[in-house]
C-alpha cells in the first residue's frame, strides 16, 4: 500500500491480516474505524489491535505474513500485545533464487553522480578525516589525546578541507586466540576502517607488546606504509608522552596533503550505503523502513551499493531474501549464517526471540518475527548479489547483506569496515547514533518524535503515517537527501560533533 487513508485511526497493511496498527493512541469504547468495531481497551500509538475474534494457537498476521500466535482468545477491538500474543518458530517457506531477476539498472546517460573525494585506490569518500587506529584497548588513551590536540585545541587550524581526526578506540586487542573468530573480526574490521575512503590518512597506534600486533595485520591485509600510512607503539617510543609528541608531529606532516583533496563529480557506483534501523517501533515497518528500501532501489538502480544486515533482525523474514538471491549459492550463504546464529544464541543459554528491546515492544513491536519483516523493508526489492561476513570488503555492486548482531553500533561498525561511506539509520523511539567517519541520516518514523527530538532527525517519515505524503516520494526525497549528505551538506550529528563513540567492533570468543 503506498497511500494509507488518514481518516481511518487503525492502518490495516495487507488484506489477510488480522490486526491493524493504530496511527494515534485510541481509548477503550472508540471506533478503530473497520467493521464497526470499537477499543475494548486502550490502544498505544503504534501498537496492534484486533481486526476479528483470534483462537487459541491461531496465527496473527501483519504484512499479510506470520508475526506469532495467540496465546489465548483475542477478542476484536482487543490490543494485541505481549499479554496474549506469543512467538512461534519461523516456518515460512524458502524458495532460493526463484525471483530469477537481473538488476534493473538505469541507462548510464541519466544515471546521477554526487561530489566525492576520489582515493588513489579508485574508492570514492564523503568525507576527509584522518582516523587513528588503536590496536588494542592499552593505546586508547594515547589515541583520544592525540585526536583531542587537533579536534579541540585548534590543531586542524589553517586546513578547512579536513573533517577532523578520529580516534577509533576499543576494548579489545589482547588476551584472545590467535586462530578464533574473535580475532579475525577485530582485525578485518581495524583494516576495513584503515582502508575506509571517508580517511585521508591512518595513524596506526599499539602498546607493544599487545596480542593484536600491528605488523600482523599490515601483512595480512596489504596495509604499506607511507605518508598517509604511518605505525607506531608506546613502548617503542618510550611512552605516553613521547608517543603523543611524535604522532601529532606524523599528522601534522599528513595535514598538508589530505587538505589538498577535493571534491569531484563522481558516480554512484562509489556509494556503499549502509541501512540501518535502531529504537524501532510499531511505525518503522510502516513508514521508515518501506521509504528507505526505496531509496535504497534508486541508489541500486543507479550503479550504487546497499548493505543490510542485523542478522537476528531478518530471522523469520529471510525466506524474502533468498527467494531474491542472484543465485542459489548466495541464498545458501544467507541460509548458513541464519543456522550459526540459530547454534550461537544456544550455546549461550539464549533465543533469537531475546529481541525486541524494551523500547521496541513500548512501542509496539512484540516478536522478532514482527520485528525482522519491518526490518527487511528496508532492503527495498533489488536482487541480492551477495552475502557478506562481518566486516568483510564489500565488493559487488548493488543490493547486498551483511551478517552482523543486531546491536546497532556493533552492526554499523561491520558495514563501515566493509567500505560502506554512507549510513541512513531509520528510528521510532529516537536512536541518537553517528558513526566518525560516515555521516549518519537519521530518519523519524512518526511525527511525534520528530518533533520531540527535532535536533537528531534529519527526516520525518511521519507523514506516510498521517497520509500527508506516500511512501515512494518519502524515498525519492530521501534519496535526494542521500546525494546531498554524500556531496558535503553536514547531518544533525554531525553539526553537533557527534560520533566518537560509535566504533564497536564485534567481540566474540574467550578473553583470557
Amino acid at each position: 500500500m503506498s497511500v494509507l487513508e488518514a481518516v481511518s485511526p487503525t492502518i490495516r497493511l495487507h488484506p489477510h491480516d488480522n490486526v491493524a496498527v493504530a496511527r494515534q493512541p485510541i481509548a477503550a469504547g472508540e471506533p478503530i474505524g473497520t467493521g464497526g468495531i470499537r477499543a475494548r481497551d486502550a490502544i498505544p500509538s503504534g501498537h496492534k489491535v484486533a481486526l476479528r475474534r483470534i483462537e487459541p494457537d491461531e496465527t496473527v498476521t501483519k504484512y499479510g505474513q506470520a508475526i506469532g500466535h495467540a496465546s489465548r482468545v483475542i477478542e476484536p477491538g482487543e490490543h494485541v500485545h505481549l499479554q496474549n500474543l506469543a512467538m512461534q518458530d519461523s516456518a515460512a517457506e524458502h524458495r532460493f533464487a526463484s525471483d530469477g531477476r537481473q538488476t534493473p539498472l538505469f541507462p548510464e546517460s541519466e544515471r546521477r553522480t554526487f561530489q566525492g573525494y576520489l582515493r588513489a585506490d579508485g574508492q570514492v569518500g564523503t568525507r576527509n578525516y584522518i582516523g587513528i587506529v588503536s590496536s588494542v584497548n592499552c593505546s586508547a588513551t594515547v589515541s583520544r589525546a592525540i585526536a583531542d590536540h587537533f579536534n579541540r585545541r585548534g590543531g586542524l587550524d589553517g586546513f578547512p578541507n579536513v573533517d577532523g581526526v578520529v580516534a577509533l578506540t576499543h576494548g579489545q586487542g589482547c588476551a584472545l586466540g590467535l586462530q578464533t573468530e574473535g580475532y579475525t573480526y577485530l582485525t578485518r574490521t581495524l583494516s576495513g576502517y584503515a582502508k575506509n575512503p571517508n580517511f585521508g590518512a591512518i595513524l596506526m597506534i599499539g602498546l607493544g607488546c599487545e596480542t593484536n600486533q600491528i605488523s600482523a595485520i599490515t601483512e595480512k591485509y596489504g596495509l604499506d606504509e607511507g605518508p598517509l600510512l604511518r605505525t607506531m607503539t608506546i613502548q617503542q617510543l618510550g611512552g605516553t608522552r613521547k608517543t603523543v609528541e611524535t604522532a601529532a608531529a606524523i599528522i601534522g606532516e599528513m595535514l598538508p596533503q589530505v587538505n589538498a583533496a577535493e571534491r569531484t563529480a563522481q558516480p554512484l557506483s562509489g556509494l556503499k550505503l549502509a541501512l540501518e534501523c535502531g529504537g524501532s517501533d510499531g511505525y518503522s515497518g510502516i513508514s521508515a523502513n518501506p521509504a528507505l528500501g526505496i531509496c535504497s532501489d534508486l541508489l541500486v538502480r543507479h550503479g550504487g551499493t546497499s548493505c543490510l544486515a542485523e542478522t537476528p533482525e531478518i530471522y523469520g523474514a529471510e525466506h524474502l531474501l533468498t527467494r531474491r538471491a542472484v543465485t542459489p549459492a548466495v541464498a545458501e550463504k544467507l541460509m548458513r549464517r541464519i543456522e550459526w546464529w540459530r547454534e550461537y544464541t544456544a550455546r549461550h543459554g539464549a533465543e533469537l526471540n531475546n529481541n525486541p528491546s524494551h523500547g521496541n515492544k513500548a512501542g509496539g513491536l512484540t516478536t522478532i518475527l514482527e520485528k525482522s519483516l519491518g526490518a527487511v523493508a528496508k532492503g527495498g526489492s533489488m536482487p541480492l548479489e551477495a552475502v557478506y561476513e562481518y566486516a568483510e570488503p564489500i565488493t559487488k555492486t548493488g543490493f547486498v547483506f551483511m551478517d552482523t548482531p543486531g546491536y546497532d553500533p556493533v552492526a554499523v561498525t561491520g558495514q563501515i569496515a566493509g567500505g560502506c561511506n554512507m549510513v541512513i539509520f531509520t528510528t521510532g523511539r529516537g536512536s541518537v547514533s553517528g558513526w566518525k567517519p560516515v555521516p549518519t541520516i537519521k530518519v523519524a518514523t512518526n511525527d511525534a518524535m520528530y518533533e520531540h527530538m527535532s535536533d537528531d532527525m534529519d527526516v520525518n517519515c511521519g507523514g506516510i503515517v498521517t497520509g500527508r505524503e506516500t511512501i515512494e516520494a518519502a524515498g525519492a526525497a530521501m534519496f535526494e537527501k542521500l546525494l546531498a549528505v554524500a556531496s558535503g551538506e553536514k547531518t544533525q550529528s554531525e553539526i553537533y560533533d557527534y560520533g566518537d563513540n560509535e566504533f564497536v567492533p564485534w567481540q566474540l570468543g574467550a578473553v583470557t
